[in-house]
């Protein structure tokens, strides 16, 4: 008799595993191999596995936004091309309306096949130090449309069946400021050649019918933890909402994330209906920016170990209208897409907060970021980008039971995106740096407190040098907020201290051109939002926190009712008993 091999418990938690270690085989080839310090230090890429017909197999983020920005351009990629794939091809892909997350978001595929048949793909994607577009560097607050952000790679080959095609190649990369983008792209064919050997020594070794057997099984191992987790979620529909704030072009703008989510039984719904229509400039997210922003969100809530494969989506529906600020339709502006991660993941907490309150986080920091370019006098004049991610990492929110992270960044890296190491940050960048610390009083007040934002400050010494600043959190009502009773995290800061004397202080939309060298560049990443009230957090917490300069003895009394002697920063327990006591 014939019939699907059976499937052995053991063999498909190996299989599960050595997917996964060839994932992260895939990522320390890009960390090695990739010339731009966003790829090589910051880590803002993904690699992946996926099957024939495109479904996730296994993935390593190494940040959280790029979770699901690979599977449905690589879906996409196999309805375009049908039966013309081939062993030794190689795809390049970063288009926004035809799955892709973000433009500088490059992703290579490179089919596996074995004994000549289509078994998976792997892939690499990674954001690229330019795309070309009217803005070196690809942020574009001015733009209106996708050509004045970059340059667009629908689905196609650059190396078909083993040989490159030069001609296709040459054209992507003519349009290209930097030539260390057409070196990382190097990189990434050579860390997805890595992920094909894995596949094909997997398939040599277990058989192709086996290992896919088996992974069939992962991907229903995978969906009924999910449903496990969604089970244990009350029943009912919970409303959540959020705002970003002004779009680049019309003053005083709001766009709102109206958010409903439906439990019922082992299934959820994310329905975004009657959120804010798109908006004329780049403030907007393709369809796949917002699927990630809600995975990312909702995998912090449930069981940190299942296996990041197909099966996880099963259960999970989601409503995204066409013609929203989520969704914007061709052929609008959307590189502001990854950065939207911030609201949408606020109204996914508010919302969770009403039925799982010891499981969400209080609100993170919402980026204030700043892509700067100019040219090196060092090097003749060479061109640089640099995204700082040094600067913007601010705190994450507290949850029950835990502080937030002090300095992790943003929620769409989630600790991810690594700070730059200072001397590599020096060598990169005509830059001095003068100051990288915690900033004080930046943590929203809770019984458990938000994490610490951070203070940077540093000498721009490049020619023609422009900054672009992009970001939110500068108004009152961004804030990280805090949840039950707790405190909000601070405000970002961020402003150019020219040589003149005088100090330009950009929108959180803005190009800063001209620049001259001298300039001083200074920020302040905000706190995060803290969990619960502030005044039953012990005492003795309280009065470390100031020993060790992460609170002053004033937002000690005012936030949390502690009294500190300010000469030798010793508690007062009495007056502080009394001071709680007399809380009104």
């Amino acid at each position: 008799m014939t019939g699907q091999p059976a499937i052995d418990p053991i063999l498909a938690s190996v299989l599960q595993r050595r997917l996964k270690s060839i994932t992260e085989e895939m990522g320390l080839t890009l960390l090695r191999t990739t010339r731009s310090p966003i790829l090589n230090e910051a880590r803002d890429f993904v690699t992946g596995l996926y099957d024939a017909k495109g479904r996730m197999l296994e993935q390593t983020e190494y940040i959280p936004v790029l979770a699901f920005a690979l599977q449905p351009a690589c879906e996409h990629i196999i309805e375009y091309f049908g039966d013309d794939i081939h062993d030794g091809d190689v795809i390049l892909h970063n288009d926004v309306f035809s799955g892709g997350n973000q433009n500088n978001d490059v992703a290579v595929f490179k089919p596996v096949f074995h004994d000549g048949r289509l078994i998976a793909w792997s892939a690499c994607k990674g954001h690229q130090a330019d795309i070309g577009g009217a803005v070196a560097g690809g942020y574009n607050p001015e733009a209106r449309e996708v050509w004045q952000e970059a340059f667009r790679i629908p689905p196609v080959k650059v190396i078909e069946a083993g040989k490159r095609r030069d001609d296709v190649w040459n054209l992507i990369f003519a349009n290209v400021r930097l030539k260390m983008v057409e070196e990382d792209i190097k990189a990434q064919i050579g860390g997805s050649v890595v992920g094909e050997r894995g596949v094909k020594a997997l398939a040599a070794r277990y058989g192709v019918e086996r290992f896919l057997t088996h992974v069939d099984y992962l991907f229903e191992t995978a969906e009924t933890m999910v449903r496990k987790e969604i089970e244990a979620i009350p029943d009912g529909i919970y409303d959540g909402e959020s705002q970003a704030f002004y779009d680049g072009v019309r003053d005083g703008s709001v766009m709102t994330c109206k958010l409903r989510v439906t439990v019922s039984g082992d299934t959820v719904t994310f329905d975004f209906t009657g959120s804010s229509p798109q908006t004329p400039g780049f403030v907007n997210a393709p369809y796949s920016a917002t699927a990630s922003a809600l995975m990312l969100t909702f995998l912090m809530l449930i069981n940190p170990d299942i296996p990041h494969n197909d099966g996880i989506t099963r259960p999970i529906n989601i409503v995204n209208p066409e013609g929203s600020y989520l969704n914007a339709a061709y052929p609008a502006a959307t590189t502001f897409g990854n950065t939207l991660t911030g609201p949408t993941s606020d109204a996914i907490f508010r919302a969770f907060a009403q039925a799982m309150p010891h499981m969400v986080t209080a609100a993170w920091n919402r980026q204030m970021g700043a892509a700067v370019t100019g040219n090196d006098p060092r090097n003749d004049d060479e061109k640089f980008v640099d995204i700082l991610f040094l600067a913007l990492k601010g705190g994450s929110g507290a949850t029950r039971g835990a502080d937030g992270y002090d300095h992790i960044g943003l929620i769409n890296c989630a600790g991810g995106i690594l700070a730059q190491d200072y001397e590599m940050f020096e060598i990169h960048n005509p830059f001095f740096l003068r100051q990288h610390e915690y900033l004080p009083d930046s943590a929203g007040a809770g019984r458990w407190r938000g994490g610490l934002g951070v203070e940077t400050e540093f000498v721009m010494n490049g020619n023609e040098q422009t900054a672009i600043a992009f970001g939110d959190g500068i108004v009152e009502d961004a804030r990280a907020f805090g949840l039950f009773g707790a405190g909000n995290g601070s405000l970002n800061i961020m402003e150019f201290r020219q040589p003149d004397g005088t100090t330009r202080t950009p929108r959180s939309k803005e190009i800063v051109r001209d620049l001259p060298p001298g300039t001083v560049f200074h920020q302040q990443a905000g706190g995060g939002g803290g969990y619960g009230d502030p005044f039953e957090r012990p005492a003795e917490l309280v009065a470390e926190d100031v020993l060790h300069g992460i609170l002053t003895v004033d937002s000690a009394r005012t936030d949390y009712g502690v009294i500190i002697d300010p000469k030798s920063l010793t508690l007062d327990v009495s007056a502080t008993e009394q001071t709680r006591r007399n809380r009104s």
